[in-house]
């Protein structure tokens, strides 16, 4: 049954899948860039996650709301307790990061490619999964897990980034 699935995926889903693995694995390696950079794979991921839950299950609100505390209960205490990765650095001159590798956002870009592909799967075998509410939220709830990591890190270099604009105010 697994090589059925596997064989019935759209190719332009093993394309994807090829592009967000070139992206996770950029990201264990030692790098500079933007603000702006930086923001974009956080801002990406989150979308491919919402897009994940509104694609399965519509704009329910609570979907939303479950997608929202999972997010919240991870980006809250990892921009509020969590200290950055040893090695990173905003240099205020050039408006630069100087990011050490990490394997954790290709863990977590998979993590959102999994799960949308299960849930797919899952979807397309049993369609009368999408109206079970205790699937949805717990889907939703996933999602927001991987986007709460993700946002947690992404706000954590942001405020590193405007410490030096605040201090040359002051």
């Amino acid at each position: 049954m697994l090589l059925r699935i596997l064989a019935n995926t759209p190719p332009w889903v093993w394309g994807l899948l090829a592009a967000l693995l070139a992206l996770g694995i950029s990201q264990m390696f030692t790098r500079t860039a933007s603000l702006a950079r930086v923001m974009a794979l956080p801002a990406a991921m989150t979308g491919l996650a919402l897009y994940g839950i509104f694609s399965a299950f519509g704009t329910a609100p609570a979907t939303l709301l479950a997608w929202c505390a999972a997010a919240a209960a991870l980006a809250l205490p990892a921009l509020l307790r969590r200290p950055l990765p040893a090695g990173t650095r905003f240099d205020a001159a050039t408006r630069r990061f100087h990011l050490p590798g990490s394997p954790l956002p290709l863990l977590l870009i998979l993590g959102i490619f999994l799960t949308k592909y299960v849930v797919g799967v899952m979807l397309a075998m049993r369609p009368a999964l999408a109206a079970e509410t205790n699937f949805a939220l717990l889907v939703a709830a996933l999602y927001g897990l991987f986007s709460g990591i993700f946002l947690g890190r992404a706000l954590r270099l942001w405020r590193l980034a405007k410490r030096p604009a605040v201090a040359l105010a002051s």
